[in-house]
């Protein structure tokens, strides 16, 4: 009698297992959470001191060093402008400069062992005419003025010594910049390129020498992009700092290396110094500059 019932519980328990096995699914449905009460229609964050919005921002002075280059490195000082036309949109101008009588142009140590140890030899007279003398035909970044939209998709806090806190908040800007870009004159078969590479040794200082201190000034149009940092110390001073980057092509050593050979279709040099001779660069550059916010009071939230 025992044994009967309980294999008629194992039977029960087995149909019973089966029978929820074969069951349809059952559809899973979230409830919605109803906020009632003193936080019923509540934005996200009250109080909230809006440092941007319909604001004129302007940072003076910048200061900017450029990175990555070869032969000479530029100190830039420069002035920005930018009206926001909400809390995270706005547009924005900017120029800096380098051009102080070549003060703010130093020369790296790549520059400096060229013209300490360099040869001068009959191949590379037209590139090289003189090594105490390379410097006066390395490029130089005499200056540049952008056009910009910034977006702020991120704000915050930062902690200062853990005990100091500053607004923050964190940007991308792109736009339009023109670099003026000085350079090594052309020097073509038309003013005496030929007369420089055919020269012997004797008539190099005057057949190639003068080419290596000819300058010439032209506007090189790019893009740019960027990222940048804002810390407010208060609603009318604070801190920026910025990185910028502009894709342009230069001559960085005013140097014959390249040129369209009329027998091959491989770029070499030509024996003439022209824009065929100029490389594309990403340059780079570090800003760092006085925030002065204008009206000097920024907007509450709710």
């Amino acid at each position: 009698m025992r044994g009967n019932k309980l294999t008629n519980v194992l039977l029960t328990a087995a149909l019973a297992a089966s029978a929820l096995g074969l069951a349809p699914a059952t559809t899973a449905h979230a409830q919605e959470i109803q906020i009632t009460g003193p936080l019923a229609g509540a934005p996200a964050v009250r109080r909230m001191r809006q440092y941007r919005t319909s604001r004129l921002q302007l940072v003076a002075p910048t200061v900017g060093y450029t990175l990555q280059d070869e032969f000479a490195r530029h100190l830039m000082v420069g002035l920005e402008a930018n009206y926001h036309i909400t809390d995270y949109l706005g547009i924005g101008v900017w120029g800096a400069m380098a051009n102080f009588a070549n003060a703010f142009q130093i020369d790296t140590d790549l520059t400096g062992q060229i013209i300490a140890n360099g040869q001068t030899t009959a191949r590379n007279q037209l590139a090289m005419p003189d090594n105490e003398g390379f410097g006066d035909q390395v490029a130089r970044l005499v200056g540049l003025a952008s056009v910009h939209v910034l977006f702020a998709p991120l704000r915050g806090k930062l902690a200062l010594f853990q005990g100091a806190f500053v607004d923050t908040d964190f940007y991308i800007l792109a736009g339009f910049t023109a670099a003026f870009v000085e350079e090594r004159a052309d020097f073509t078969a038309e003013n005496g390129a030929t007369e420089c590479v055919d020269a012997d040794a004797s008539q190099r200082a005057t057949a190639c020498g003068p080419s290596q201190r000819e300058r010439t000034t032209r506007f090189a149009p790019a893009p740019m992009l960027g990222i940048g940092l804002n810390l407010y110390f208060n609603d009318f001073l604070g801190l920026a700092l910025q990185w910028r980057a502009f894709p342009f092509s230069m001559n960085p050593a005013g140097d014959d290396f390249a040129g369209a050979d009329a027998t091959s279709s491989i770029s070499q040099p030509d024996g003439e110094i022209s824009g065929a001779d100029q490389r594309f660069y990403f340059h780079h550059m570090m800003n760092i500059g006085l925030i002065i916010n204008l009206p000097p009071d920024a907007a509450v939230s709710e």
